[in-house]
This record gives structure tokens, C-alpha cells and sequence, in this order.
């Protein structure tokens, strides 16, 4: 009897094992999957602003933005794009490049993704370059497969 019962015991360890072992893999999947998404979509946003293409830049962005900077207070949807094309305008191009090895994407259950990272701005001023290394989090709404950056908070500038 106590045989049965160790064996048992153990079967059931053992499947317990399996199932959370099989569960951690299509989390991981999903995962990887999500943090691709996320990735590309950064890189897709990104490369829009730095060919200066306002137009495609709002296609990222829900309507109902709110755009958080430690140093500019919370602006809209209106003004964040006011505030891109005064960037658009200046003397010189404003690059930003992506730390790669900073970026985290989190998953919000029943919404979409938290994207959190560092990024640089880079310009060339009065013949110096200027780079800026800033923090960022961006919140990624999933409408029906349609990702579009619904909050920014931008901070440690």
C-alpha cells in the first residue's frame, strides 16, 4: 500500500511538473512573440520620426494620447504633434535611436503592453554633437490587433 501510494504521490508530482513545465513554455512563446511586436512597432514609430513623417507618426497614436514629461507636464494628442512638427522645423535633424539592451515589454491582460526603455536623442549643434539619454514608457493598446500608443510617460531628461 505504501508503494501505491509513493508511486502515486509521484505520478502526480510528475504531472504537476509537465503541465507547469508546458504552461511556462506558451507563456514564454507569447512572450517573445509580444516583445517582438512591441519591438517593431518602436522601430516602425521611430523610423517615421526620424524621416520627419508627422503623417505616419499619428497612425501610432490613440486620439485620446496623454503624453506625461517630468519637464512639460501632461500635454494631448494635439499638442504632442504641435510639439513634433516645432522639432521637424528646426535648423538641424533630432535622431533618436533606441538602447536596444534597455527595452522591456510587459504584458497588460485584456488591453495590450507596457513598452519601457531608454533612448537616445542625437544632433549635431553649433558643429558639437549633442546626445541626450532620456527613460520612457509607453503604454501599447491592442484594438482587434490595431497597436497604438495610448499613454507616454517621458522622464530623466
Amino acid at each position: 500500500m505504501k508503494i501505491l501510494i509513493i508511486l502515486l504521490l509521484s505520478i502526480s508530482i510528475y504531472s504537476n511538473t509537465l503541465a507547469q513545465n508546458q504552461t511556462e513554455k506558451k507563456i514564454a512563446i507569447t512572450e517573445i512573440a509580444l516583445f517582438t511586436k512591441i519591438a517593431n512597432l518602436d522601430s516602425s514609430l521611430f523610423a517615421a520620426y526620424n524621416s520627419k513623417n508627422l503623417d505616419l507618426m499619428k497612425t501610432y497614436f490613440t486620439t485620446d494620447l496623454e503624453w506625461y514629461q517630468d519637464n512639460g507636464g501632461l500635454i494631448g494628442y494635439e499638442k504632442v504633434f504641435s510639439n513634433f512638427q516645432s522639432i521637424f522645423n528646426r535648423d538641424y535633424d533630432l535622431k533618436r535611436n533606441l538602447l536596444k539592451e534597455s527595452l522591456e515589454v510587459h504584458p497588460i491582460e485584456g488591453y495590450g503592453a507596457i513598452e519601457i526603455g531608454k533612448h537616445q536623442f542625437k544632433h549635431i549643434e553649433n558643429g558639437k554633437l549633442e546626445i541626450g539619454t532620456f527613460k520612457f514608457l509607453m503604454i501599447w493598446k491592442n484594438d482587434n490587433g490595431n497597436w497604438k500608443i495610448s499613454r507616454v510617460i517621458s522622464y530623466d531628461h
